[in-house]
């Protein structure tokens, strides 16, 4: 689930959701609990436009090790994605996998195969970065996704947010919303997490969904818009607590295995 966030429009992005989860906690009907942790290690790049059909290419050319790790619990997800909407010297690829720990996705790093074309692809990149994520407020449906879509969003607190802020959201309202979305097929996966390496701001927190195609994308876009008329008075109260003026979204193409 690619982290490199850039700006689209939020009018019915998951702002419109987050405007809708301040409701005081009594007067949410259902409230998810959190799960054990998971790390996602992200790794960014930026390729020139003459070697993105390269980097297509070669991608799947780990599947084989990742498959591996599914397989032994190493590993639950992993993936890759290409943006879709472009910014000078914002990521154009990432990849990506999920595990228990830290020691469990560091681990993948060492068992990549070397060789003197993944080398020289790799170098042929101009910038590249690294974000490590930690998250219990998640979920998938086991299996592949193929040409699907990551929707990715990030948030700053406030100051004055209470320590709890990105728990009590996911628990009263993001979770359950999107476990609905996820048991109508609607999305793949899902995600709220916060940075387990701090190489941004503390205060940043994210949300990631996966949608199996492009139509998954406006019927969350629908689902947001039926919270907001649900819980009209919603978004004051939440705006105390996110400084909108640093929300960014990324959207990018997917394709990822769950197990």
């Amino acid at each position: 689930m690619t982290i490199n966030l850039r700006g689209i429009t939020a009018g019915l992005s998951i702002a419109a959701l987050l405007a809708a989860v301040a409701l005081p906690a009594q007067a949410q009907t259902t409230e998810a609990k959190e799960k054990p942790r998971i790390y996602t290690y992200v790794a960014n790049w930026v390729v020139p436009r003459a070697r993105w059909n390269d980097w297509e290419k070669s991608a799947g050319a780990n599947d084989k090790t990742f498959d591996q790790d599914l397989a032994s619990g190493t590993l639950l997800a992993y993936g890759s994605d290409s943006a879709v909407v472009h910014e000078a010297d914002a990521s154009t690829h990432s990849g990506w996998w999920a595990g228990k720990s830290l020691a469990d996705v560091l681990g993948v790093l060492d068992q990549f195969p070397k060789s003197a074309a993944a080398d020289a692809l790799l170098a042929s990149s101009t910038k590249h970065w690294d974000d490590i994520y930690v998250s219990r407020h998640y979920g998938w449906r086991p299996g592949p996704v193929k040409g699907g879509y990551v929707y990715a969003s990030s948030y700053k607190l406030k100051p004055d947010a209470p320590n709890d802020a990105v728990a009590r959201l996911s628990n009263s309202f993001i979770v359950p919303l999107f476990e609905k979305l996820m048991a109508d097929g609607t999305v793949s996966a899902y995600q709220v997490a916060v940075q387990a390496v701090h190489s941004q701001d503390p205060n940043l927190f994210f949300i990631f969904y996966i949608t199996p195609n492009a139509a998954g994308l406006d019927k969350v876009s629908a689902a947001l818009r039926e919270a907001l008329a649900a819980n009209p008075l919603a978004g004051d109260a939440f705006g105390g607590m996110v400084d909108f003026s640093v929300h960014r979204d990324e959207i990018g193409r997917e394709t990822a295995m769950f197990k």
